[in-house]
């Protein structure tokens, strides 16, 4: 008999504009996702876990603003996909900002999206190295993706793949 062990995934509302950080746990390993502020809170949700990895959707400074100080404590890099307890894919997901990333964790059917997509909703793609074309690229490749998918949002509550698939046409 193979033994399932289902991810753990912790979230905190960390910084100023309430970004989401995900600590994603399994076994005595987990992954930091999207370090945006409060290194001390993300330090003590995962201080009964092995830190493997720590993965930025996009370099927004709300996002990376405990980043140095865990990769400092942890002496670890971000963003280097050793993939070793946890499998998942990469996802490039370029719109709100050039270098957006999507985490797509396939066996748990989640993603965690970043700014690139929320519950009904997109994100920005005014910004410095935003791009329109880029994000309805995008939404075409992840309309590829299975509608049963939960997504976790760098801002906001959760939702389903396919909820949001219904408003991609919208946005533009």
């Amino acid at each position: 008999m193979v033994k399932v062990i289902k991810l753990k995934i912790e979230h905190l509302v960390v910084g100023r504009i309430r970004t989401n950080c995900y600590i994603v746990k399994k076994d005595n390993k987990c992954i930091i996702i999207d370090p945006g502020d409060e290194a001390s809170r993300i330090k003590e949700a995962c201080k009964d876990y092995e830190v493997e990895e720590i993965l930025v959707t996009h370099h927004h400074w709300d996002h990376i603003l405990a980043l140095e100080e865990l990769e400092e404590y942890y002496h670890i890099k971000h963003n280097t996909f050793l993939r070793k307890t946890f499998k998942y894919e990469i996802i490039k997901t370029p719109g709100h900002a050039s270098d957006s990333l999507t985490f797509y964790f396939k066996g748990e059917k989640v993603m965690f999206t970043g700014d690139f997509l929320f519950y009904h909703t997109i994100g920005r793609y005014d910004l410095e190295t935003s791009s329109v074309k880029d994000m309805i690229q995008s939404l075409e490749e992840i309309s590829k993706y299975p509608d049963d998918i939960i997504i976790y949002p760098g801002h906001g509550i959760d939702s389903i793949l396919g909820e949001e698939k219904k408003y991609f046409n919208s946005y533009f």
